[in-house]
């Protein structure tokens, strides 16, 4: 039995609106997290150790690589964390509509990008 709906969706092929991009990279991000939360955990697990083990992973973490990996990972957690936001203030009855979506949407990649800059000042 033919139904006509598409069989293989390519989601590269298909113009999304940004409020899709905002949920698909949410969810991304919120993937993403669990590890953040066990990467940060064995950070602070390794900083009390010892006096040492502190010193070892200070010197770990300050090649300008490893802090532009930083970055990324506290971007992503940020993002996630505005996101979320946006989704409690959408569920106060703000924003519910697609054009309150879309400025809430470009509100979080704004804020997404200066969270960016403020980290990478304040990781250099």
């Amino acid at each position: 039995m033919k139904d006509g709906r598409p069989v293989n969706l390519d989601i590269s092929t298909m113009k999304l609106p940004i409020t899709a991009w905002a949920s698909i990279s949410h969810r991304v991000s919120g993937i993403l997290t669990i590890p953040i939360v066990a990467l940060f955990l064995w950070a602070l697990q390794v900083s009390l150790e010892s006096r040492d083990s502190f010193q070892i992973l200070q010197d770990t973490l300050s090649p300008p690589l490893t802090k532009a990996f930083i970055l990324l990972v506290l971007t992503v957690y940020v993002y996630h964390l505005l996101a979320g936001l946006k989704h409690l203030i959408m569920d106060l009855g703000y924003g519910e509509t697609f054009e309150g979506g879309v400025i809430g949407a470009k509100l979080l990649f704004a804020s997404t990008g200066l969270a960016f800059i403020l980290i990478g000042w304040w990781l250099w």
